[in-house]
């Protein structure tokens, strides 16, 4: 599939400071996070429980997990997008 055909609909702004970090902790149900700037991801997630840390997740990347909450301690990723 070519990347102009995938269609994601952008649904939550995660709260970020001016450098583009997480700044506080953010509440949503969404089905996959964009991560635009690579870092760990601090989430509780629908189906592996709370306070997950995803480890060096690469910019760019999509993270396709039902999530409920991304922590704002622990998440060193920036300009991250909630899909649906």
């Amino acid at each position: 599939m070519a990347l102009n055909q995938i269609k994601l609909q952008a649904t939550e702004a995660v709260s970020v400071d001016s450098g583009g970090a997480v700044s506080s902790d953010v509440t949503l149900v969404e089905k996959m996070l964009y991560i635009g700037v690579g870092g760990n991801v601090k989430v509780d997630a629908a189906d592996l429980g709370t306070g997950v840390i995803f480890v060096a997740v690469a910019a760019g990347s999509i993270l396709p997990v039902k999530v409920n909450k991304i922590y704002a301690a622990g998440t060193t990723a920036q300009d991250i997008v909630a899909l649906s």
